[in-house]
């Protein structure tokens, strides 16, 4: 049986708090729920989660942090897990970070900063049954 997995990434905690809030008052325990407050931070976490072959990993990411950019840390992680399913939910990215994503980091879909929950639910439903 395949596990699911969302894991959550962005360097203001409040933000991790409340997307990881709602998304556990909708899906409940289909997932289970991982945060991190930087691109390397969630780089140990995803090898982490990844050493069992049948978990599908959701990632979500802000894409203005510090270090790592939201479209590198998703390149990074495309290059060594290229079936993880990809959300950027942001305010500040440009429109050729997104594009650059999109091509080489495997980007789902782009969210703009305030998100809207219903949005982020049923991009994340889409990205599941694409997969």
């Amino acid at each position: 049986m395949s596990k699911n997995v969302i894991l959550c990434v962005d360097d203001e905690k409040i933000i991790l708090d409340s997307i990881k809030a709602q998304l556990k008052e909708y899906y409940g325990n289909s997932f289970l729920y991982e945060t991190a407050e930087s691109a390397a931070e969630a780089l140990e976490i995803i090898d982490e989660i990844m050493v069992d072959k049948d978990i599908k990993l959701v990632i979500i990411t802000d894409w203005f942090m510090p270090v790592i950019k939201g479209d590198e840390f998703l390149y990074l992680v495309h290059q060594k897990y290229p079936l993880t399913l990809n959300i950027m939910l942001t305010g500040h990215a440009d429109p050729e970070s997104v594009k650059r994503s999109k091509k080489e980091g495997n980007l789902f879909r782009c969210i703009r900063k305030p998100w809207i929950e219903s949005e982020l639910i049923s991009t994340i439903d889409s990205c599941l049954v694409h997969t």
